[in-house]
């Protein structure tokens, strides 16, 4: 099954690290201002998706879904919800985090939502990467000098992190104590987390 990788309008100012995320086969829908990205990626569009009011309609040779202005939906959402129709089960979602901190907040949402589906979810920005954390186990090795646990969606508890500075056993962490920010992977050790209950937003920081 290929990967689905929607592109969205916030800023990307380190295209080379974003761009080491891509592969070939990948099906891409650019979503309204993100179609700026396109060059710069150097990813043709399988899909574009917008009401283009943040950047004109290109008219491409390429299937597009023009959406009203007005509408529950963010163009990004409405994206994922149309690649999941089309049976994507893996998704990377860059330029959607950055700028307007509500539509970031809202695209990190997207996450918790691919999660209880049963779909993986990534998010690529110019210093880091982020997935949820629930069924499965999840590592961050050592080419990764930082990460964070942070929980956006109630509270996690029965949290176990080993390899790292800042151990957990059988913990808990709700959305009104993050205290998960800035760990690090013992040098040369790849940090592993596990869960029993709950979700966990986990950021993965390649550089600052």
């Amino acid at each position: 099954m290929r990967r689905c990788v929607i592109i969205g309008g916030a800023e990307i100012a380190r295209y080379d690290e974003v761009k080491s995320y891509l592969r070939a086969g990948d099906y891409a829908i650019y979503c309204d201002s993100g179609l700026r990205h396109r060059e710069a990626l150097g990813l043709a569009p399988d899909l574009i998706i917008g009401d283009f009011d943040s950047h004109p309609d290109p008219h491409l040779p390429v299937e597009t879904i023009t959406l009203p202005c007005e509408k529950d939906d963010t163009d990004t959402v409405y994206a994922v919800k149309e690649a999941l129709k089309r049976g994507f089960g893996d998704f990377l979602l860059i330029g959607v985090v950055g700028g307007r901190f509500d539509h970031s907040l809202g695209n990190v949402s997207i996450l918790l939502y691919l999660d209880s589906l049963g779909k993986r979810g990534m998010i690529v920005d110019d210093y880091s990467e982020m997935e949820i954390v629930s069924r499965q186990a999840a590592e961050v090795g050592p080419e990764f000098p930082y990460f964070s646990l942070l929980n956006i969606s109630g509270t996690a508890r029965g949290i176990t992190l080993e390899n790292a500075k800042y151990p957990l056993t059988d913990a808990e962490i709700c959305c009104d104590y993050q205290y998960g920010v800035s760990n690090e992977p013992l040098p040369g050790k790849t940090a592993r987390i596990r869960l029993k209950e709950g979700r966990l937003l986990l950021i993965r920081v390649r550089s600052e």
